[in-house]
């Protein structure tokens, strides 16, 4: 016998504790490797923790609706149970069982064991067969939403081809086929959210996608009439999941999908079986999350305005603490405060504007963009000063360098890198630029974490986070600009690569744009827009001539700050730091 802990998982680095919701298992059950031992949540996630190892749970330590750190020991499992414990399933006939066992045990069981104790197909895929998982984005990312899959069941793959794309509220990326072969199933649907590691697809090889494509139109019927098959794994064809209804009277205890199909996270469940909320109440509050998926903050605030308390369904077992509400600035709305909401239908905007009009709806990265720039306006006192640099010689010495820096590092030598060195200078000396505002106290980074925007087409602008840029040169922060760039227009983005900057620059006038009154990316409190740059007759001073008229390359700095803590004279003194920066260069200025 050995006996393992099972300890509160780590969801992140800013996530230090976590509370049970509920438990899966109970002491004294049969649990497989990675079977769900219980549900955790916190006021950002809420996810499931499986067992580490096969065995009996023998205790568990902590309650529902205790809240602990991350770390702490919260169960034990025992493993190397004694064979009769572990061959006993309940599936199993009487018979066979009362009169095999003791003769033919080493043959007999072995064929009922699959059936009954076995792991799902999922945890054993054949020699033939390949599966997808939902994969990794991110330490802070633990679920992700199909969008679209880009292949049908029974279409040839081949490695590295593109299957479907997925998305959080960061970012949406591509997952490559991680084998070639042909599509034999999809496990997950189109605005389905599975978490990390779930099984998304198979994959099976040429000669066995006849048979894979026969069961996938008839396995809802089949699931719908089998009532005697509740523990069957989904099949991502259609068959509601354990646990779900589509018939359900008001009264009926909160379920995981409503009536259309919208998930509910157990987090929200919690929260809805606390206040005694009705299944009716829950399908109307309008869902401010992906795909109208109804958050914490949405619940909360129907609580709020809602002016009588619904009438409790069932007496509840013992009270649970509520998780707390994710603390703000003052004066700053909650995550879920502004959302893009469904505008009227076609037909009465034409009625409204005539005919001549052209409809498009909002995808949904102009959706999360909206929602953000709206929200940061909301949250920080805007203010952007202006400044204008004389970068003649940096122009001069990037059009000596570009074909040998080219060759040399297979990049283009753009103008982004040295900008972003620039900025980095100016922070040094201005920390209070590189900070974030929480509450009445002002949090400022000791790291340069600077996000570079990087425009997306029509779509909008990403603004991957070139972590620790006081630590690159410029050849190498050309190299990491180009690298998130080009990755960011391919969907090849982690979530995490688009969280935890510190400042922001951003290249207006690389579009042609001259001047521009950007928007603070939350929670920063300053961002950095360059202009395009243009020759233009200036006047030159020199001691020894006097003033004279020349030719210059001349561009436009525009610094957006939070008002709340950056006054006008820092603003001031941190644009010029940043145009000392850029009109250092000459002739004689080492690129390496």
């Amino acid at each position: 016998m050995a006996q393992v802990d099972v300890e509160m998982p780590k969801m992140g680095e800013s996530i230090t504790e976590g509370m049970v919701i509920e438990w899966h298992k109970q002491p004294g059950d049969r649990v497989e490797q990675d079977e769900i031992l219980l549900e955790i949540g916190t006021d950002k996630v809420d996810t499931e923790v499986p067992s580490p190892t096969g065995g009996i749970l023998t205790e568990t330590l902590v309650e529902e609706g205790d809240t602990v750190e991350v770390g702490t020991i919260i169960a034990r499992v025992e493993t190397e149970a004694e064979e009769a414990e572990v061959q006993t399933p309940s599936e199993s006939p009487p018979a066979e069982a009362d009169s095999e066992a003791a003769d033919d045990e080493p043959s007999e069981p072995e064929p009922a064991e699959p059936a009954a104790d076995r792991p799902p197909e999922s945890q054993q895929p054949s020699e033939e067969e390949v599966e997808v998982v939902m994969p990794k984005m991110g330490e802070s990312i633990t679920e992700g939403t199909v969008i679209a899959w880009y292949k049908d069941i029974g279409d040839r793959v081949e490695v590295d081809e593109t299957l479907l794309e997925i998305g959080t509220d960061k970012v949406d990326t591509e997952v490559p086929s991680p084998a070639a072969g042909v599509l034999s199933e999809k496990v997950v649907e189109e605005g389905e959210t599975v978490e990390v590691g779930t099984v998304i697809a198979r994959l099976a090889a040429e000669a066995e996608a006849g048979t894979a494509e026969a069961p996938v139109p008839d396995a809802p019927e089949e699931d719908a009439g089998e009532s005697d098959l509740p523990s069957s794994p989904p099949s991502g064809d259609g068959a509601v999941p354990e646990g779900d209804a589509t018939e359900r009277s008001p009264g009926e205890e909160i379920q995981r999908r409503g009536a259309d199909g919208r998930f509910y996270s157990p987090l929200v469940r919690s929260i809805a079986k606390e206040e005694g909320l009705r299944m009716s109440e829950l399908e109307s509050i309008e869902g401010s999350g992906r795909e109208g998926r109804v958050t914490k903050e949405d619940v909360l605030a129907y609580l709020e305005e809602r002016e009588e308390p619904a009438p409790e369904t069932a007496a509840p077992s013992t009270p649970r603490e509520r998780p707390p509400r994710p603390s703000r600035s003052a004066g700053q709305p909650d995550r879920g405060s502004y959302t893009v909401e469904d505008g009227p239908d076609e037909d009465k905007l034409r009625q409204q504007y005539g005919d001549r009009i052209e409809v498009q709806p909002m995808d949904r990265m102009r959706k999360i963009t909206a929602e953000h720039m709206v929200r940061s306006k909301a949250t920080s006192a805007h203010v952007t000063s202006f400044a204008e640099a004389d970068v003649t010689g940096l122009v001069r010495f990037r059009e000596r360098n570009k074909e040998e820096f080219r060759e040399r590092e297979g990049v283009k030598l753009t103008y982004t890198p040295f900008f972003v060195k620039a900025a980095v200078e100016a922070l040094r000396e201005h920390p209070l630029l590189n900070a974030s505002v929480e509450g009445d106290k002002i949090v400022i980074k000791k790291d340069f974490h600077v996000g570079v925007a990087v425009a997306i087409g029509d779509k909008g602008l990403l603004a991957p986070v070139v972590r620790n840029a006081g630590d690159y040169s410029v050849t190498g922060l050309a190299r990491k600009a180009a690298d998130m760039a080009k990755r960011a227009r391919n969907k090849e983005l982690q979530p995490d690569e688009l969280q935890g900057g510190t400042f922001t620059v951003t290249n207006i006038g690389s579009l042609g744009s001259l001047m521009g009154t950007p928007i603070i990316n939350q929670p920063q409190v300053g961002i950095l827009a360059t202009g395009a740059i243009q020759k233009r007759p200036v006047v030159v001073e020199d001691e020894a001539l006097g003033d004279s008229i020349a030719v210059r390359h001349m561009m436009y700095l525009s610094l957006s700050y939070d008002h709340r803590i950056i006054d006008g004279a820092m603003g001031a003194g941190f644009l010029q730091r940043i145009v000392e920066e850029l009109e250092s260069f000459s002739g004689d200025t080492d690129l390496y």
